[in-house]
């Protein structure tokens, strides 16, 4: 395997390692994919999630991006759009990354994205994260399903709590940027939930 391949997942699995939420949870594995999914609960309406989910420059870690900068992330929002971020300038001009394509896009409700993220972007997957908005009547539930399979050379006994933890990283962020405390509690989803 790639030597590249090798670094890059040990390097996310030391960042999930020491920034896993509370409760992580992978739904299922098999040889050939596995599925991750994470709840979490916040104060605000949903039409403040969903802008601030338009917005991961504010809520997705550095620590995952391939700048180093959180501030180079950008999301489209509709049908098509892209979740990207800019590279900088090295000498040889700009580049970008586009970690996951917009699939499906209603508002204040759910938003679905095509994505293998990280080193999973150099193996031969598919990635699908759907992000759920739903009312309570104390603000918003948000969950994160991402459900990834096609043929890597990483084992997904291993790969997969590591994205688990990245994943529920993310979702703890987005919550923290809405205004819950440091202490994010991400609870795993339950099957049944979906």
């Amino acid at each position: 395997m790639d030597n590249r391949i090798y670094a890059a997942a040990a390097a996310l699995t030391g960042a999930a390692v020491s920034a896993t939420p509370a409760a992580a949870k992978v739904i299922d594995q098999s040889e050939i994919g596995f599925t991750v999914a994470h709840t979490a609960q916040v104060a605000a309406p949903p039409a403040d999630v969903w802008k601030m989910l338009r917005s991961p420059d504010k809520w997705w870690s550095k620590e995952h991006s391939w700048s180093g900068n959180a501030a180079n992330f950008w999301l489209d929002s509709p049908a098509g759009g892209c979740f990207c971020e800019k590279l900088p300038d090295s000498g040889n001009g700009q580049g970008s990354v586009q970690h996951a394509r917009i699939l499906f896009a209603q508002p204040n409700q759910l938003l679905r994205l095509s994505g293998a993220f990280g080193p999973l972007q150099g193996e031969a997957l598919t990635g699908t994260l759907s992000i759920q908005i739903k009312e309570t009547p104390t603000g918003s539930r948000i969950r994160f399903d991402y459900v990834v399979g096609g043929y890597m050379r990483l084992k997904v006994s291993e790969i997969a709590p590591v994205v688990d933890g990245v994943m529920g990283e993310q979702l703890a962020g987005l919550a923290k940027a809405l205004g819950s405390d440091g202490n994010v509690a991400v609870d795993p989803a339950k099957e049944n939930d979906r």
